[in-house]
């Protein structure tokens, strides 16, 4: 599409402006006045002394009346009408009817002024009004040359007046035609203003971040979002280079800028990261770029960013589950064939003890310490294999309305008694109030939220502060995953933080595989099973790394009506 400038509107527009068409008729009414002055003081002595008293007096109405004229409209600012066009009309007709009386009637050259003053009329006017101001003109150029001048033709006459009717004519038609221009155009314009506050509404209040640039990076648009997410005021780089700053927070969006403005390339769905102090997130972002205008291949460029690390952790979640369920089907396979050799294993071990009568041989006797070491390992893949059949099995067996406050306060009461909490170890429980309940199995939840408070209890050591909080969750406060089918009244979220070490950063990205664990001794499946039963009942689990400790957090939908079965 070609550019076409806006000049003939700008044209119009300044035709169509009363105002500023009457500060030209009265600037052409002091001229011409002026002029009638200074001739007739360069011929003062020859000319004839009514056309001297003519000048003067029409030097003097002049003035007054463009005097008049400016104080009333200008200086007070009253508004116009077709009166007061018709009086400034009047008042140049007069005007102009004096200049040819004096310079020779008939046989005058300024009789062309009085197409001006019908034109003007034109345009001041109503269609009605410029034919009365033409029909004015026709008059008193009849008038003058046929009495007060006599010595025309009355073919001239007529062929001069003939003139001022076309022209009258032809004057309203294209005022007309200029006025349903100018009604279309303020429409138009209207409109366009009305679409212009509807899409800055729009912008200002999307959450993603619109950053526009030009060829040279200099910014012309950015939307609150933009800002809030780069932690820039970019409204202070309006009109200015903006990559370079842009480049020192996210240099992919700032790449993908430049890329789009220079070469015209678009970027769908390319990903980075924006680093804002110690916070990182990841985001998306797509670009657009203006057309090329006629000589020039250079390209405006607008980015389109949003943070999209909620939605890389939910993917994350879904693909963890994923692997979790294809695990725990192996798990309770291997589980179940092992069992039952294991426990054989260990009935015929005791039964060869019984036999041998090994409690009357030495501590450090070879045999008695091989049989006490297969009992003890025995017992010790025993314990193993419940907790594989404990994470294979973790799905909800009977529905119920658990009470929040009571889920919670029970869990937070078991780990405070457990032996692995230390002495100086403070542990409390903050649950709001107003909470709905949530639908599920009450000792598959009990189990997840007293391993998550145990962990906590024991990840602190001798000394340390533990906080358990419930609260209801929403989609602004934590990354929310989609709803479930049936009616679901908020979501509730039960968080476990502690000020412990933290959880080393080798074994993040891995902490609900089965196996991992960073305690010593630990099977690496308490994490994992506990997945697996939030999963049960449609939630989620998240993790949080702070400055000091770590969080826990359980997502659950309250009062969900859906159907319960293994975690997916």
């Amino acid at each position: 599409m070609r550019y076409t400038p806006a000049y003939p509107q700008v044209a119009i527009q300044g035709m169509l402006d009363p105002r500023r068409m009457l500060r030209w008729v009265w600037l052409g009414r002091v001229v011409l006045s002026c002029a009638i002055l200074v001739a007739a003081v360069f011929v003062w002595n020859r000319a004839e002394p009514n056309d001297t008293l003519i000048a003067t007096l029409a030097f003097a109405i002049a003035t007054l009346a463009t005097v008049a004229s400016a104080m009333y409209g200008e200086i007070e600012q009253r508004p116009y009408g077709p009166r007061f066009y018709g009086l400034q009309c009047a008042v140049d007709l007069g005007l102009v009817t004096a200049i040819v009386h004096i310079t020779g009637g008939w046989s005058s050259q300024f009789a062309a002024l009085y197409i001006l003053v019908i034109a003007s009329a034109a345009l001041l006017l109503p269609f009605r009004g410029g034919l009365a101001v033409a029909a004015g003109a026709c008059v008193l150029y009849a008038t003058d040359v046929l009495w007060l001048r006599p010595g025309v033709a009355p073919v001239g006459m007529a062929v001069q007046i003939s003139v001022f009717v076309v022209v009258a004519i032809g004057s309203g038609l294209v005022a007309l035609r200029l006025r349903q221009a100018g009604v279309g155009r303020d429409e138009l314009a209207a409109q366009l203003v009305k679409v212009q506050l509807e899409a800055a509404d729009i912008l200002r209040t999307i959450r993603s971040g619109i950053v526009t640039v030009d060829p040279s990076g200099r910014l012309l648009y950015a939307n609150p979002a933009a800002s809030e997410l780069l932690g820039i005021n970019l409204r202070e780089f309006t009109g200015r280079p903006v990559l370079d700053r842009i480049r020192a927070v996210s240099a992919q969006l700032a790449a993908v800028l430049e890329q789009s403005s220079t070469h015209g390339i678009r970027t769908t769905r390319a990903e980075g990261r924006i680093k804002r102090g110690n916070d990182e997130f990841e985001i998306g972002v797509t670009t657009t770029v203006s057309d090329r205008t006629e000589g020039n291949d250079r390209h405006s460029a607008t980015a389109i960013f949003q943070d999209i690390s909620d939605t890389k952790r939910l993917q994350a979640l879904h693909v963890r589950a994923e692997r979790l369920q294809a695990v725990a089907e192996l798990s309770a396979s291997l589980a179940h064939e092992i069992r039952n050799p294991l426990a054989s294993i260990r009935s015929a071990t005791e039964q060869l003890g019984a036999r041998r009568d090994l409690s009357a041989l030495p501590a450090d006797d070879d045999e008695r310490v091989l049989h006490a070491l297969v009992v003890r390992e025995a017992d010790r893949l025993s314990r193993l294999l419940a907790d594989f059949l404990d994470f294979a099995r973790a799905k909800v067996t009977r529905v119920t309305a658990l009470d929040v406050r009571a889920m919670v306060q029970a869990a937070a009461t078991l780990a405070a008694s457990h032996p692995d909490k230390g002495a100086n170890v403070s542990l409390q429980v903050d649950v709001d109030e107003g909470l709905p309940s949530v639908e599920g199995d009450d000792d598959l939840m009990h189990r997840a939220i007293f391993n998550l408070v145990l962990n906590a209890v024991q990840a602190v050591g001798a000394t340390g502060n533990i906080e358990v909080r419930a609260q209801r969750a929403t989609r602004q406060s934590h990354p929310l995953p989609p709803a479930a089918d049936g009616d679901v009244d908020g979501w509730i979220a039960i968080s476990v933080t502690d000020d412990g070490p933290g959880i080393p950063f080798e074994l993040r990205e891995r902490l609900f595989e089965p196996f991992v664990s960073g305690k010593p001794g630990g099977t690496g499946l308490g994490l994992p099973v506990v997945h697996r039963a939030v999963e049960a009942h449609r939630g989620v689990v998240l993790v949080d790394t702070l400055p000091r400790g770590t969080r826990f957090t359980v997502l659950l939908p309250a009062h969900a009506s859906f159907q319960f079965g293994v975690a997916a």
